[in-house]
């Protein structure tokens, strides 16, 4: 659920800075992107990755509650920092707010790397379900006097 509720806070975000950029246009250059990361990684990204984590399958029964903690921080992380330094790297040209950037960078891809990982586990073949015994219990056996397939 944090993802879902962190993602909804991005969304607000990114509404919020669209119109701070609407009323000062002179912000527009150095908060396009920035804009555009907020929408698309905060909000669409990280809806994604909830929902993912919250409804997919889970062969085995299998829980991931490490993986999801790794990709949030990850993701939440890189984005605060791009937030902050990509347009303060864009007005100034600063080498190491470059570097703060480039870190952010670095911290997106490694949620997405670790959200990928995740999911990997996830997903599997209906053989590999049944191969492993894997997935919904089977039917129980059909009772004394009662047939297979009716009701």
């Amino acid at each position: 659920m944090a993802f879902l509720r962190a993602a909804l806070g991005w969304l607000v975000a990114t509404g919020t800075l669209g119109v701070v950029v609407s009323i000062w246009p002179s912000l527009a250059g150095p908060f396009r992107a920035t804009h555009a990361h907020m929408g698309v990684l905060g909000f669409f990204l990280g809806m994604v990755m909830g929902v993912a984590f919250w409804m997919l399958p889970r062969p085995g029964g299998i829980k991931q509650t490490s993986w999801e903690a790794a990709t949030f921080l990850l993701l939440q992380a890189g984005l605060v920092l791009r937030v902050v330094a990509e347009p303060w790297w864009r007005m100034t040209g600063d080498r190491a707010v470059q570097a703060a950037f480039v870190v952010s960078g670095l911290l997106l891809l490694g949620a997405m790397v670790v959200f990928g990982l995740a999911m990997s586990k996830r997903v599997v073949t209906l053989a590999t379900i049944r191969e492993k015994g894997l997935g919904r219990r089977r039917a129980a056996a059909p009772q004394e006097g009662e047939s297979e397939g009716k009701g």
